[in-house]
């Protein structure tokens, strides 16, 4: 069972998510990284993640192997220590193809 500072992280990659999906919404991967506005929303909400997943405790990252914590926070510290040096490919394949993992996993962490 989480704590009520674990549900709280949960919570927060949760909303960011909701976040991405929403700035991102239709537009197609050059529309994206045309846009620095929505580039700038996007990366932020990343580092958001990565940081709540940083803040949670070790005991419950192990026992909620299934999520790759460490991926999170490696994204994060990427983002903030190498701002300029961004992968385009990886920040694409992260929307597309992680974040809807992590949204499923992260959902069914949190009670209904």
């Amino acid at each position: 069972m989480a704590d009520k500072d674990t549900k709280a992280y949960l919570h927060h990659i949760l909303d960011s998510i909701r976040k991405i999906e929403s700035f991102v919404g239709l537009c197609s991967r050059e529309e994206f990284f045309a846009d620095d506005m929505r580039l700038s929303a996007v990366l932020r909400e990343f580092e958001v993640i990565g940081e709540a997943a940083r803040q949670m405790s070790e005991l419950y990252k192990r026992e909620h192997p299934e999520v790759e914590w460490e991926l999170m926070v490696g994204m994060r510290n990427a983002l903030i220590h190498h701002y300029f040096g961004v992968n385009e490919d990886v920040v694409w394949k992260t929307y597309t193809e992680d974040l809807p993992r992590l949204k499923d996993k992260v959902t069914r962490l949190l009670p209904a």
